[in-house]
């Protein structure tokens, strides 16, 4: 296993950090290990676009007509004063 040392972590990310491994009953290390984990756990995976990833999360539900591809066509929203 590898280790790693940060240096010059400022002190109020320190107390957050043992505050929050004390709430999920860790010690400050394996608080840190699971947030770096989480951090890259997705990195090797390609990441495909919006639609196609809500198109493959609901496809067993009916929706079986293409849906089109809006990039360029929405503008951002003007508000008066």
């Amino acid at each position: 296993m590898a280790q790693l040392v940060v240096r010059n972590l400022d002190d109020d990310v320190k107390a957050k950090l043992q505050r929050r491994a004390k709430r999920h009953g860790h010690s400050t290390e394996e608080e840190v290990r699971s947030i770096l984990r989480n951090a890259v756990k997705d990195e090797d995976r390609s990441k495909l676009p919006l639609g196609t990833r809500l198109a493959a999360r609901f496809s067993g539900l009916g929706l079986d007509q293409e849906i089109p591809k809006m990039r360029g066509t929405i503008r951002p929203a003007t508000f008066k004063e």
